[in-house]
């Protein structure tokens, strides 16, 4: 499956954002999906993961009751509301997304397709 973000952009403190994943090669229906984020200098770490549209999704301490993971299956497109920006949410986001549900979730290793990142980056 192909994977291209978009969406992000500069954005003041508290500010909102909402980025899209749009998946080519293989519908979302069966897939796990997650968003995942790289500051610069630092490891890239997790935002949020969902097992397919329908489950409870799992998010870092850091962004919770911030962020929501969305889908829309006929546009085999993921989503991620992002609203009360801080700067240290500023980095690339990545969207990823792999056949099988993971207990690991939060780990980036235990994922094989990922998108080309797109920028957010919160300032004044």
């Amino acid at each position: 499956v192909q994977l291209q973000a978009s969406g992000g952009g500069l954005v003041q403190p508290g500010g909102s954002l909402r980025l899209s994943c749009a998946a080519s090669g293989r519908p979302f229906g069966g897939a796990a999906m997650g968003w995942f984020r790289q500051a610069p200098g630092k490891e890239r770490e997790f935002v949020t993961a969902v097992r397919r549209p329908g489950f409870r999704p799992y998010y870092a301490d850091s962004v919770k009751g911030r962020f929501t993971i969305s889908a829309d299956n006929a546009k085999n497109t993921v989503f991620l509301q992002m609203n009360s920006l801080k700067p240290e949410d500023t980095a690339v986001y990545y969207c990823t997304a792999r056949l099988h549900w993971t207990t690991q979730y939060y780990n980036p290793a235990q994922y094989d397709n990922w998108g080309q990142g797109t920028q957010v980056t919160v300032s004044s």
